[in-house]
């Protein structure tokens, strides 16, 4: 059995324990499928911020000319447009040129920014030479993105002026800066009731644990039985007044499977009929790898604060690109405006040297505020380039009208699935939901699919997921993270499906059928 001080281990802190069995034989070589970080990236945006980067200090580098040291000035607005067309037409060809031509043009006919106006805010950004202003997100760059995220999200049901957003340092940050704000606002405290959905994340299940916060969790599991949705009965235990917060990752992590539109729907009239109170959190980061995704947020709007990285799609997790998306219509601000007297006056006293009307802030300029202790709130705010090159992602997106950049996303993680199956020996049931980034090998029901009833019983009963894992890492080199660190009910695994070749997940495949096959050459049907 595995050793008690490894069974509350975070699944990431367990897995470089695996690692280090995985790498320990030098004739093995190590298939790290334990992180989600993809292995493919968006091109053009990139090709983009590099012609803009260069257009931009070729204007820096108009003003104090006559200096020699490698001073640069400003960029100024006037005849910006002109002199970047000369550009472009000095640099016809290069990769990102016709991409930023086509930027300005759209931005101009289909959003009403003038040329120049977002060129200069472009170069700017790039050059990094002024604080984010205003701290949320620079104003031209924050109306792109919105467009982006309500097409993403929200199937344009929300519209951009009805939400306010926030860019942060990655949705690491975005979550970081939320409890902290609940916390710090009186809206969530010590021993109070929050609910999860499960699976989930991992780093969502130890959050409210960690002492400074010190929150009770309601477990509102998903069915792997029901293709990993969310049975109305467990849906109901949100009937419990004293829950305060519903917490999410949809599409889920790691089932890899989007709330369907049933689920959607009961959510939706049960928050409006009966818990209008609840604060509801979504964290739809792999919502571009589903088919028809619609966000928590479009369908509980006054309800919801949504968190989205560009991480995943864009293969950007090294850029720590995040937004937080609040309806300017919501819950949040409504629950602080009924807050008692006393936490209202030593709130206004938290908020006094931001505005003469604290108690008037909104919950997402507390966040702001919050996320720089207040009085470091006027040099708040996600780095100008990191904006940039948000903002160059989100266009590349909306200028391709056909999508193919998603198609050919979503269709290499679902290649990926069906080879890792077809190596193990089956193929799971389709499921039009199922988004594919992750896959969850079900210990007890693969032992049931290979070798019957008798032999999974028996597996289940001698060993547990994790030394099934553990056995894999340190036999075959492969690394996968125990499905129970995300709170799955069964012994399982989870397989990151972007980060390695088509050639790896078939081997990683076959050795998790060495492995069965190993532990079935054990059993005895008579024992």
């Amino acid at each position: 059995m595995l050793p008690e001080k490894l069974r509350n281990l975070s699944p990431f802190e367990f897995k470089d324990l695996l690692i280090g069995m995985a790498t320990s034989h030098k004739d093995i070589m190590m298939l790290n499928a334990g992180r989600g970080n993809p292995n493919f990236l968006a091109t053009h945006a990139r090709h983009a911020f590099l012609r803009i980067g260069d257009f931009s200090l070729k204007e820096s580098e108009r003003s104090y000319s006559y200096l020699s040291a490698g001073f640069g000035g400003m960029p100024e607005i006037t005849g910006i447009v002109d002199r970047f067309d000369a550009y472009a037409l000095l640099n016809e060809g290069l990769p990102g040129i016709d991409f930023v031509r086509s930027v300005l043009s759209f931005a101009d006919d289909h959003l009403g920014i003038k040329k120049a106006e977002l060129l200069h805010e472009m170069s700017e950004a790039f050059l990094g030479c002024n604080y984010p202003v205003p701290p949320k997100m620079l104003p031209l760059c924050q109306n792109i993105v919105k467009v982006y995220l309500s097409n993403q999200l929200c199937a344009t049901q929300v519209q951009i002026d009805q939400f306010d957003i926030f860019a942060t340092e990655g949705g690491t940050a975005a979550m970081t800066y939320l409890f902290e704000s609940l916390q710090y606002n009186g809206l969530l405290s010590k021993g109070d009731k929050i609910a999860l959905v499960t699976p989930i994340f991992s780093p969502y299940l130890e959050i409210p644990r960690v002492p400074a916060y010190d929150l009770n969790i309601t477990y509102i599991k998903a069915d792997e039985s029901q293709s990993w949705q969310v049975p109305k009965k467990e849906l109901e235990k949100l009937l419990d007044p004293e829950i305060k917060l519903l917490f999410m990752v949809n599409p889920s992590n790691p089932p890899s499977v989007k709330m369907n539109d049933a689920f959607l729907q009961q959510l939706s009239e049960l928050v409006s009929k009966k818990r209008n109170d609840l604060m509801i959190v979504t964290d739809d980061v792999y919502a571009t790898f589903a088919n028809d995704f619609r966000s928590i947020f479009s369908v509980c709007p006054y309800n919801t604060l949504c968190v989205y990285s560009f991480s995943k799609y864009f293969g950007a997790t090294g850029w720590r690109l995040g937004t937080m998306l609040l309806h300017k219509d919501n819950i949040f601000d409504s629950l602080i405006s009924k807050l008692s007297s006393s936490v209202k006056k030593r709130l206004s006293k938290r908020y006094a040297s931001l505005t003469d009307t604290p108690e008037q802030l909104t919950f997402i300029d507390r966040l702001v505020a919050d996320s720089r202790s207040v009085a470091l709130n006027h040099t708040a705010g996600l780095s100008t380039p990191q904006q940039l090159q948000m903002t160059l992602f989100a266009l590349a997106n909306i200028l391709d009208e056909s999508q193919n950049y998603k198609a050919e996303a979503k269709r290499l993680i679902r290649r990926r699935h069906a080879i890792l199956y077809e190596a193990i020996g089956f193929l799971p049931d389709p499921d039009q939901n199922s988004v594919d980034y992750y896959a969850i090998i079900d210990l007890e029901q693969l032992a049931i699919n290979l070798y019957g009833g008798k032999f999974s019983k028996w597996l289940m009963k001698k060993y547990s997921g994790a030394e099934f894992i553990m056995r894999l890492a340190d036999e075959t080199g492969v690394v996968l993270l125990p499905g129970k660190g995300f709170e799955v009910d069964h012994p399982s695994a989870r397989v990151s499906l972007a980060n390695l070749t088509e050639y790896d997940y078939r081997a990683i495949g076959q050795a998790v059928k060495k492995i069965m096959d190993e532990f079935k050459a054990k059993f005895s049907p008579t024992k």
